[in-house]
């Protein structure tokens, strides 16, 4: 999003530009938000499972992480970067470990329940990505998916997210820094990936996404329907 996003008219159902809702899961509910605070044509945002990419490298999924555990990565990719210089080609980072008890591991339940998302029949793809790189890193830890978020208002917020997401202080803070009208819904049960997929938690979350959007993105004489640009991290 942001200077990748296409113009009024480039895709039929933009061509109404009071109508544009934007959608964000995961990461995407990170990045839906600098995206809306500057670009005024999103009229109604909606977050699922919001994760700040920059907060989870910096301080960890739970927040709680060792600050030694950035400081050291940002160690390599400097070190990536320089081999990079010298010819030795792209430096990569494997982005989920090989077994789900190494996920475990190494990341508690947020790393299993991606792995068992990302790296099983349940959703991996044979294109989806298996690595970043690490010239990645330091770009991403001085990014902040939060800090604009008061400039969406006057402009409606609405944050789905898990009651045992690991994740969820990150839509808490958002929400916080947001100023309104916002609100902050929680499905009870449901982990920060629950609400990729599982239809006993998608179910009231798509409810209350389409209840707002409908609301919000009100359908004028001769428009057509409802439409949101979603993404998805």
């Amino acid at each position: 999003m942001g200077p990748g996003q296409p113009g009024a008219g480039h895709y039929p159902w933009l061509d109404d530009p009071d109508r544009i809702g934007a959608l964000g899961i995961c990461a995407s509910g990170g990045y839906v938000l600098p995206a809306a605070a500057g670009d005024h044509r999103i009229k109604a945002v909606g977050t699922v499972s919001a994760a700040d990419i920059s907060r989870q490298f910096r301080l960890g999924a739970d927040g709680a992480q060792d600050p030694a555990v950035i400081q050291g990565m940002l160690d390599t990719a400097a070190e990536a970067r320089t081999a990079e210089a010298r010819g030795d080609g792209v430096q990569r980072v494997q982005l989920f470990p090989d077994t789900a008890e190494q996920a475990r591991a190494l990341g508690g339940r947020h790393g299993f329940e991606g792995f068992e998302y990302y790296c099983t029949d349940r959703a991996q793809h044979p294109r989806s990505a298996k690595f970043l790189t690490w010239s990645s890193i330091d770009r991403m830890v001085s990014f902040d998916a939060f800090r604009f978020a008061g400039l969406i208002a006057p402009r409606p917020l609405l944050m789905v997210v898990g009651r045992e997401a690991v994740t969820s202080w990150m839509s808490v803070e958002a929400y916080q820094n947001a100023r309104g009208p916002k609100e902050l819904h929680w499905i009870d049960g449901a982990g920060h990936v629950d609400l990729y997929d599982k239809p006993q938690y998608v179910g009231p979350a798509t409810t209350k996404l389409t209840d707002f959007f409908r609301t919000h993105l009100a359908e004028r004489p001769a428009s057509g329907p409802v439409r949101s640009a979603s993404g998805h991290g």
